[in-house]
């Protein structure tokens, strides 16, 4: 069997059972053991491919991944993210469309101390959304852009889908997590600025509503005592990570431990609390483990089937630009973000873009971060878009899945635009990390 059969073979059968419904772990797992049989030597290598799996699953840089988790689930769990909220919707008053303002720079807090994308977006969704559509805000202006800032989390850190993708990919993980962080506040800016000016057009879509004004240390209140302390979280990871006190997983820790730390300080912490965070965590870690096996396993088939030599050799012989490739690569991920997770997206490309990617000596760290766009905005893009379903599932059920695309469409271009930024200039994506190398 030649490469390019044994290429349809093995993606043939991840799309088959990925397109009837099989989790994405069992999917993978399931080709790796046929795949085993067949190119690795029968039982023998079945057994090879286990053992090396399971080395995987035991590597160091895996461990930030749960610590992000934790830190997230121990904020929405005591509800201190709604005191950062309150804390920042005090402080923003006399803005077009002030409310959909306040879901962004409440939403880039979040990103800032939370890793859980959908956590965040669920969280603003049930939070302003309703309360938004209530005040008379066209439904593009009151959902897009809890979407799209939800969406943005993934940028900054902490963020265990950085985590994740560092570590299947071989990419620096503390490079990764802070060349995320300009992309992402830039976005954040832009959006912010779209809101004002779409709402200065055309009043209608966000009326204004009477707003009740505090003065003095009441206004500032929530802000010193909630979002500053708790926006230091951010500080103690990434300063950690940067200044090299600390690896990836020893910031998590810390941060990790800032966050129960906090939580205890503001009585928010119970039994029953602590045990939930601690459950959903173990949930999701599990989920986590269990892809990284199948990716790791289905890699190292790529390698005994001859695909991925193959591959390499047939683009080397097109002569192609890096540029060239890496547009090709990124096209790739932007289709792929319509129609399956983001999981799944790293699992099926990564075996092949970062051999060409070090082949070519492509910047590892901008490939990275235009990887996690990528992923951000198909976490936005119709038809399967996971936070525009988690966006329909807390809005009144008079919204429409139709309304709910149709509200993020010009941040997935503002999002696009970005993209074309850093392929252009890719010091937004380097410099930061670069600073800190």
């Amino acid at each position: 069997m030649n490469w390019i059969e044994s290429l349809l073979l093995l993606m043939g059968g991840i799309t088959v059972l990925l397109f009837l419904g099989l989790p994405v772990a069992l999917a993978f797992l399931t080709i790796n053991v046929l795949g085993a049989l067949l190119f690795m030597g029968g039982w023998s290598g079945l057994d090879q491919l286990a053992r090396n799996t399971m080395i995987s699953v035991s590597s160091f840089s895996l461990t930030p991944i749960p610590l992000f988790v934790l830190m997230g689930e121990v904020l929405f769990q005591t509800g201190l993210a709604f005191k950062v909220i309150e804390g920042i919707e005090r402080l923003i008053l006399r803005v077009p469309g002030r409310m959909a303002v306040v879901a962004v720079s409440a939403g880039t807090v979040f990103s800032a101390i939370s890793g859980s994308t959908i956590a965040t977006t669920a969280m603003l969704g049930s939070a302003m959304a309703p309360a938004m559509l209530g005040r008379g805000y066209h439904p593009s202006m009151a959902m897009g852009p809890i979407m799209a800032i939800g969406a943005v989390d993934m940028l900054i850190p902490p963020s265990g889908l950085t985590v994740l993708l560092g570590s299947l990919s071989g990419i620096s993980i503390s490079g990764l997590l802070i060349g995320g962080i300009v992309p992402g506040l830039l976005l954040a800016v832009a959006f912010i600025a779209y809101i004002v000016v779409r709402v200065k057009i055309n009043p209608e879509l966000a009326p204004d509503a009477e707003v009740v004004e505090l003065h003095g240390w009441e206004r500032y209140r929530m802000l010193f005592v909630y979002v500053l302390p708790l926006v230091s979280i951010f500080g103690v990871v990434v300063g950690s990570m940067a200044t090299g006190v600390a690896t990836p997983t020893e910031s998590a820790a810390l941060g990790s431990f800032a966050t129960i730390a906090f939580a205890a300080a503001y009585r928010a912490l119970s039994v029953k609390i602590g045990i939930e965070s601690f459950k959903n965590t173990l949930i999701v870690s599990g989920m986590v483990l269990f892809i990284v096996v199948g990716a790791t396993g289905f890699s190292q088939l790529l390698g005994f089937s001859g695909a991925s030599n193959g591959l390499l050799k047939l683009v080397g012989a097109q002569g192609f630009s890096p540029f060239v490739v890496l547009l090709v690569m990124i096209a790739i991920l932007l289709v792929l973000g319509c129609f399956v997770d983001q999981v799944s997206m790293m699992l099926l490309t990564l075996p092949f873009f970062m051999p060409l990617v070090t082949d070519l000596k492509i910047d590892q760290i901008w490939f990275g971060v235009l990887f996690l766009m990528a992923m951000q905005l198909g976490l936005l893009s119709p038809p399967f878009g996971m936070i525009a379903f988690v966006m329909k599932s807390v809005v009144p059920p008079n919204i429409t899945l139709h309304q709910v695309f149709v509200a993020v469409m010009p941040y997935l271009i503002i999002g696009l635009l970005m993209m074309v930024a850093i392929l252009a200039f890719p010091p937004l994506a380097t410099w930061l990390p670069a600073l800190f190398d």
